[in-house]
């Protein structure tokens, strides 16, 4: 079926990111950042103002915190955008809204990876402090993340600003899009192979860890303990799940998008476009891991749920109006 042909029934393949972009990712991102934005902020001033030690999980959940709030703050600009059907007409801003965004993507995970090993080693040695749980240890490994991160993403960075200067510096992007001298293919599935695959398998191996580590101790634990004890293991495996099902999709149809744009792949305007909406649709839902992460600091921060729920109860009879006598 021909381009007229499909105009003539009132549908054109090639407005199909057009009509996605401005009907599914603009109120997408506009949700995201309504859900997510008020949770990170509420946990990084909770932190800042509550928590009057710091033990390395409080510093992981921080920074994974921090990034999630840096990425949501660029998506009231995109949902704008998007909702009409404008491109980043800023090549900072382009380039910018890129870098945040895939920097917190790979982050997030790799932080998980240390508060899935940090739980683990809170089971392992429950009466003393592994070196690796000391905050010291945790500012060293949160520093190599970010420099690992950052290393990541560097060539994309590259690869944006050979893209906008081919295209005059007039239109921003996303990754699967872009062409440059670097091997966008080669370089989406080392990213995926090295920012997704390998800290999801570490996950998945402290989980394995940890739950063979209960079942051998917990004959010798008490039930209110070993109780206790289980609840790194559910939220551990809950962090695998949620970037199993959240990501994989993302990575796939990206890498596929890419093949799909080479010459050699030889096809239809049309098969490209449906592979370009499929790309689209799995964008939001990889990143609304922004929105969730919050779950987690209720629930693997110490005592952080205690601290911040007393701290909003004290906020809230100081602003409450006096009882009339």
């Amino acid at each position: 079926m021909n381009r007229s042909s499909l105009v003539n029934r009132g549908f054109d393949c090639r407005q199909l990111d057009d009509l996605l972009e401005r009907y599914y990712l603009s109120p997408s991102y506009g949700l995201q950042f309504c859900l997510g934005f008020p949770g990170n902020l509420l946990v990084v001033l909770g932190y800042v103002c509550c928590l009057p030690k710091w033990h390395s999980i409080n510093i992981y959940l921080f920074n994974l915190a921090i990034s999630d709030l840096l990425f949501l703050c660029t998506l009231p600009r995109l949902s704008y955008l998007y909702a009409n059907g404008q491109s980043e007409s800023s090549p900072l801003a382009c380039v910018l809204n890129r870098y945040l965004l895939h920097v917190n993507l790979y982050s997030s995970i790799l932080f998980m990876v240390w508060v899935s090993m940090d739980r683990f080693l809170l089971v392992r040695h429950p009466t003393k402090s592994h070196f690796l749980q000391k905050p010291k240890a945790a500012l060293v490994l949160t520093g190599l993340s970010w420099l690992a991160v950052h290393v990541q993403v560097v060539p994309m960075i590259a690869l944006m600003l050979q893209d906008l200067r081919r295209r005059n510096w007039s239109r921003c992007q996303d990754f699967a899009s872009l062409t440059g001298d670097v091997n966008t293919l080669g370089y989406s599935v080392g990213l995926t192979l090295t920012g997704y695959i390998l800290p999801l398998i570490g996950i998945c191996v402290f989980s394995l860890k940890t739950s063979r580590l209960l079942h051998s101790q917990e004959s010798a634990l008490q039930r209110r303990k070993a109780t206790s004890y289980r609840r790194p293991l559910r939220v551990a495996r809950a962090a695998a799940v949620m970037f199993l099902v959240l990501y994989a999709p993302y990575h796939v149809m990206r890498n596929v998008r890419i093949v799909s744009r080479q010459a050699w792949a030889r096809l239809g305007v049309c098969t490209r476009m449906h592979v370009e909406g499929m790309y689209i649709v799995t964008r939001p839902v990889a990143f609304f891991h922004s929105v969730i992460n919050p779950v987690f600091y209720f629930f693997m921060g110490d005592q952080f749920r205690e601290l911040l729920l007393g701290k909003v109860r004290v906020l809230g009879r100081k602003m409450a109006w006096p009882r009339p006598t």
